[in-house]
């Protein structure tokens, strides 16, 4: 008995079913998968893109049309469904869509999350730091009521490793250190990076931009992560990142868990 959980930044849902997302998803043996970036409303995904396959979604989309939203897919029903966080702001992006499932044993949330990015100005790298000091006291919360996996674009590169050019990006948003620092704090105070338990290696990367010959050349950025609580964390066993064929300008990232709903 396994669990497969997917990640992965559609940057838009329209697009990437154009790219053939749709039938890789319904093909690639997944449990549960958190998407990001949808850009689209309900009347977008009814009836085209709430379903793939035997996975039902749910979503949180942004006021604001063509813009951010997130999605969360799952095979099994969950016991509830939560959108949002923060009450305010962030919410209003939607950028937060949680699943629980929960039995009398267990406790235990996926949530889709899509962290802002501050690439386009100091507005919205202002707004980065707001939503990233909002959010962690969310976090260490939830951490101490139940077991999740938070899977999503959290725009940090967190260590030199985790960019093919950091020399050169540590004035940039994305490898800053204030962002950095605050990853650090997350994982110092319990949650778990899956990805870098089973891979230490360098050149793994999920995000390339689209200047240059930033793919054909690898010159990547690992963007896209499982954050887990420590008892699901260490339940990893095996992890991809699936380049077979591009749905967007970032990578599907796959962890499979030993553990069953």
């Amino acid at each position: 008995m396994g669990f497969r959980l997917v990640t992965l930044n559609l940057n838009g849902i329209r697009s990437a079913a154009s790219k053939g997302f749709v039938a890789w998803a319904a093909e690639a043996g997944i449990d549960c998968m958190g998407v990001q970036e949808v850009k689209a409303q309900h009347a977008d995904v009814s009836g085209r893109f709430d379903r793939i396959g035997d996975l039902q979604g749910h979503f949180h989309f942004a006021q604001k049309k063509g813009y951010s939203g997130v999605g969360l897919y799952s095979r099994k029903a969950p016991s509830a469904i939560v959108t949002g966080f923060d009450g305010g702001e962030f919410d209003a992006e939607g950028r937060w869509v949680a699943a629980r499932f929960d039995t009398r044993r267990r406790r235990f949330s996926v949530i889709s999350c899509y962290f802002p990015s501050g690439s386009s100005g100091e507005e919205r790298q202002a707004a980065k730091y707001r939503f990233l000091e909002c959010i962690f006291p969310h976090l260490t919360a939830l951490a101490a009521q139940r077991e999740f996996i938070l899977v999503g674009d959290i725009n940090i590169a967190h260590r030199e490793i985790d960019l093919k050019n950091w020399r050169s990006n540590q004035k940039n948003s994305g490898f800053l250190p204030e962002e950095r620092a605050w990853l650090t704090r997350l994982l110092d105070a319990g949650l778990v990076d899956v990805f870098r338990t089973l891979n230490p290696n360098p050149e793994q990367y999920t995000w390339w931009s689209n200047r240059g010959q930033a793919w054909a050349k690898n010159v990547g950025w690992r963007l896209d992560y499982h954050l887990a609580t420590p008892g699901i964390a260490a339940k990893a066993r095996r992890e991809t990142i699936y380049l077979a064929r591009r749905f967007s300008d970032h990578a599907p990232l796959i962890i499979d868990y030993d553990f069953g709903l």
